[in-house]
This record gives C-alpha cells, sequence and structure tokens, in this order.
C-alpha cells in the first residue's frame, strides 16, 4: 500500500466558492443578545485547531455582534468535544470547530454516541493547515534521509507521539513509517500539547504535528522538522522541505479544519453562522494571522460542506480499514 492518506489537494479540498459577507452586514443571532457563542473545540489546547481558532476569535466576535467564547473538551479523538455540540441547542449559540478526525472516527470506533454525518449541521468546510514532521532537537536526523537511517540501524527501537489512536495525527505517523519501510513504536496521547511536551521533554522522538502548533518550538531549537507532509512547501516556512521531494513521493498528507452546529438548526440561523464564520475568516486581520501560521483559507457554503463530509467518511473508512485501526 503506497499510500493510507493523499493528497489534500488546495483544488479537491478548497476549490468551492464562498460567501464572505461583510463584518458589518453579519447580524448578531439574536438581535442586541449579550449571550457568547461557544465555540467548543474537540481537542486540546496547543493543537492546530486551537491555534486556529484563538487566532481569529477577535474577529469572530465582530462577526457575531456578541462575545465568542473558545472552549477547549477534548478526549477521545474529538469525540468527547463533539458531543457536547450535538447536545447542544441548535439556535446558533454552540458551535464546535472540527478536522479530518470528525469523520475518521466512524471508522475507527466500533461504538460512537452520534451520527458524525447525521447529527451535525456542517457549516463551512474553512482551510487546510500543513502539517510536519519533527524531531526532538538532540535526535541526530535533520532530514528523511538521516531519520531513515537511524530508523533502519536500531529497529524499533525509537517512538513516535501522536494526539491519540485513530487521529490524523496517528495515521500519518504510520504512513511515513510505511512509506519509508521503517518501524516505531506508536506513543498516542490525549491531545497535541502533551504530545508537543513530551516531544521537547525527549519522552518520544518525533511526531506529525500542525506546523501552526510548533513553530514557536522550531524557531527556538526545541524541535526540528524534518519535512513538510503536504504537497508543496509553505509559505510561512518557506526552508522546511516536503517529505514528498526528499525521497518519499507518495506521502501526502494535509489536515483541514471546519465548523459545524448542532443538528436540526434552522436554515437561517445557518445561514447567519456561515456568514459570520465566513466574513471573520476572510478579514484582513485574520488572513494575516492565518498566512503566518501557513494555513490555506477558502470557506465553503454548507451545503458543500456536507457533501464533503459524506465524501471523506467514505474515504477514510475505507483508509483506515487497510491501517487495521479498530478501538473499542
Amino acid at each position: 500500500m503506497h499510500t493510507i492518506l493523499p493528497p489534500m489537494t488546495r483544488r479537491a479540498v478548497l476549490g468551492f466558492g464562498t460567501c464572505a459577507a461583510a463584518l458589518s452586514a453579519c447580524p448578531a443571532l439574536a438581535q442586541g443578545s449579550d449571550k457568547p457563542v461557544r465555540f467548543i473545540l474537540p481537542i486540546s489546547a496547543g493543537s492546530g485547531v486551537d491555534a486556529i481558532a484563538r487566532a481569529a476569535s477577535v474577529a469572530l466576535g465582530k462577526a457575531f455582534g456578541q462575545p465568542v467564547v473558545i472552549e477547549n473538551l477534548p478526549g477521545a479523538g474529538g469525540i468527547t468535544g463533539t458531543s457536547a455540540v450535538v447536545k447542544a441547542a441548535p439556535d446558533g449559540l454552540t458551535l464546535g470547530m472540527v478536522s479530518n478526525n470528525h469523520v475518521i472516527n466512524p471508522a475507527v470506533y466500533k461504538k460512537m454516541p452520534f451520527d458524525a454525518l447525521g447529527d451535525v449541521t456542517p457549516i463551512s468546510v474553512v482551510g487546510a493547515t500543513p502539517l510536519v514532521l519533527v524531531v526532538n532537537s538532540k535526535l541526530p536526523a535533520k532530514n528523511v534521509k538521516e531519520l531513515v537511517a537511524l530508523l533502519r540501524a536500531r529497529p524499533e527501537s525509537y517512538n513516535y507521539a501522536s494526539s491519540g489512536n485513530g487521529t490524523i495525527i496517528h495515521l500519518a505517523g504510520e504512513m511515513f513509517m510505511e512509506e519509508a519501510g521503517v518501524k516505531a513504536r506508536h506513543i498516542p496521547y490525549k491531545g497535541t500539547g502533551p504530545m508537543v511536551t513530551d516531544m521537547i521533554a525527549g519522552q518520544v522522538e518525533m511526531g506529525v504535528v500542525a506546523l501552526p502548533a510548533v513553530q514557536p518550538h522550531l524557531k527556538s531549537g526545541a524541535l526540528r522538522a524534518i519535512g513538510l507532509c503536504g504537497p508543496a512547501r509553505s509559505p510561512a516556512a518557506p526552508d522546511i522541505p516536503t517529505i514528498a521531494e526528499q525521497g518519499l513521493p507518495n506521502y501526502v498528507v494535509e489536515g483541514w479544519f471546519a465548523v459545524i452546529g448542532p443538528p436540526k438548526m434552522q436554515p437561517a440561523d445557518v445561514q447567519r453562522v456561515h456568514d459570520a464564520v465566513a466574513a471573520a475568516f476572510t478579514s484582513a486581520e485574520v488572513r494575516e494571522a492565518m498566512d503566518k501560521q501557513g494555513n490555506i483559507i477558502k470557506p465553503t457554503s454548507p451545503e458543500q460542506a456536507a457533501s464533503y463530509f459524506r465524501s471523506e467518511a467514505a474515504r477514510y473508512a475505507a483508509l483506515v480499514k487497510k491501517a487495521n485501526v479498530v478501538l473499542e
């Protein structure tokens, strides 16, 4: 098997139209309401999606016309936080920001407390974020060739971290091992934050993670980038080569992030939330922040998001089966 996760191309993933209303044109969900809009992130603080949501929080507040609260509810590969969204009132005041894991989970877990497609209201696939393979700075490997040589010289003597079993980060690590023909022990964590902390401390040697989550650690030298996992170099880190260009051409993995709401939201509320999200993420200040993080922003419509969720869920079901990742 040459690939676990096929290329997340800009054209296939992000080539959708968008309705990006001006900030002033996005009324509050409840006129004059001072109730906060709760954005639940089903991942830990310090993850790529966490960095994205917090960079957009001020603009989201302006677009909604009311306070926005970012809340991390990690656990079970995102199921814990998403369950809170599913159970919330469908009034547009509780939303979630999810990643690939949302549509991977149904294939990974034998039992799910909700239907990942039927029990949420897709609002928008907002964009994509680059992933990067990093190592502890003390590991004597500076590129793919040196890392592969190290792993081959001492089979299964090294560990690679992930943000949880069956996550996109886990599958990306598995894919690298398979493409390179090497082995390492998988150490799952409860979220990206603890994973990165232990990589810096040297408790685990390597892992794939979202570029925005580790940029400060790459700049400080606490971690070293081996290569970007996407199809092209990132403008936010142009000096980091892709893994594909370093001799593993079939290795291409890219993350995406989307906004969802509870089931049974009224069409008018869906449209208002979509317009606010699109306005916030396409505003000048957020675009500048996203560019620095290396994220590509191009919000889809709710209908396009729903269609994309369905197609991604079907694709991941086949991929997870090949990877033999099944959890209770």
